[in-house]
């Protein structure tokens, strides 16, 4: 084996544990602490009053609902999506929604999207630690 060649297999080897390396990096933040979200934040944001409406078939809805993990059958939710999938459930219309995924909070406001769990607790009082 020549130089050149061990000397490129050594770089290709370094790369190859760089990019490893760094795509641990970017799998442990993109995780994040919102997947270990406690039942007992999950339930404070329910008992202040706050809801989310949303559609199953909504990707940022369900990106919402991963980040509570399984916390998340605390949260007050309301399916807006009809049984026929062809048009949205009644609840959702009398409430006046128009996107999803909507969070209502106990002081009536509203907001749209995919919420930080920091949002959720300041917005309903909850404590949240990381």
């Amino acid at each position: 084996m020549t130089s050149d060649t061990r000397t490129g297999i050594l770089v290709g080897t370094a790369l190859v544990v760089v990019l490893f390396v760094a795509l641990g990096i970017v799998n442990q933040n993109s995780s994040g602490s919102d997947s270990q979200v406690s039942d007992e934040f999950a339930q404070c944001i329910t008992d202040s009053g706050a809801k989310m409406y949303g559609a199953y078939w909504c990707g940022h809805c369900n990106d919402q609902k991963e980040a509570f993990g399984s916390a998340w059958d605390k949260i007050n939710y309301i399916e807006c999506s009809a049984n026929d999938d062809d048009g949205q459930a009644q609840q959702c219309t009398n409430a006046g929604i128009t996107g999803y995924p909507t969070w209502e909070f106990g002081d009536g406001s509203r907001v749209g999207g995919k919420q930080t769990m920091e949002f959720l607790a300041n917005k309903t009082g909850c404590e949240y630690s990381e």
